[in-house]
């Protein structure tokens, strides 16, 4: 079917469309930082399926590791079908507290990482035969809440990535962006905020990995004419935040 290319595969998001994809014939590099024990269990699940997996580590704070990455994928991997970029920072910090150290380290893997691999990647991508990107965003790029100022900058400037390169990389390369809701929450959300959260959602219920993954999926083989897209997979909460 072809290949695809996903950071922040161990845990998650993107386990999950490492999975969806695989399932769709895809074969795969899989690309974690701390999250590498469970990469390795999944690419054990997955080469199960027959697929041929490759395994990639990197931190993606460090523009260096950023730069090996892409050249460690792009000698694996000399035509790529489809590169994710789901790896994220994510924490809750009130503006006042927010530290250069924190500003940086959060734009560079969520914005600066992305924005570098795909130009390192470009190569790879048009060696492809119907080459997309998918840049996973967050509603919390257009309708920010409290306490996440620097992650909301980053995911906003990941929208914007999305739409610029859209323009750019075309018509040989789409991007395109799925920008979750609740898929899962984090691990401080206690119950009531859980259901403070809930209680915003029209569809009264939160999502889950495999609605994002299946997303990702639609684009890469069902969706040839689409790109430049935000697709909205948050059961209708962004409607009225």
């Amino acid at each position: 079917m072809g290949t695809a290319f996903i950071t922040g595969a161990g845990i998650r998001v993107g386990s999950a469309v490492a999975r969806a994809l695989a399932q769709a014939g895809y074969d795969l590099a899989l690309h974690a930082n701390r999250s590498i024990v469970p990469l390795e269990a999944l690419a054990e699940e997955l080469r199960a399926l027959g697929r041929r997996v490759t395994l990639h580590a990197a931190d993606l704070a460090q523009p260096q590791a950023v730069d090996s990455l892409a050249a460690q994928v792009r000698e694996a991997w000399p035509a790529l079908d489809v590169v994710v970029h789901n790896a994220g920072l994510y924490e809750r910090v009130d503006f006042a507290s927010i530290t250069r150290a924190r500003y940086h380290a959060m734009l560079a893997v969520n914005l600066d990482a992305p924005f570098f691999l795909t130009q390192a990647l470009l190569p790879a991508l048009h060696a492809g035969q119907a080459p997309l990107v998918v840049h996973i965003t967050d509603i919390g790029g257009e309708r920010p809440v409290s306490q996440y100022a620097h992650y909301s900058v980053s995911k906003a400037g990941l929208l914007m990535l999305t739409r610029a390169l859209a323009v750019e990389l075309a018509p040989r390369v789409r991007v395109n962006a799925v920008s979750p809701g609740v898929a899962i929450f984090p691990e401080s959300f206690d119950e009531a905020a859980r259901d403070e959260v809930l209680r915003r959602v029209p569809l009264g219920r939160s999502g889950t990995v495999e609605d994002i993954a299946r997303t990702v999926v639609f684009l890469a083989r069902e969706a040839p004419y689409i790109t430049g897209q935000v697709i909205a997979v948050d059961g209708g909460r962004s409607v009225q935040l």
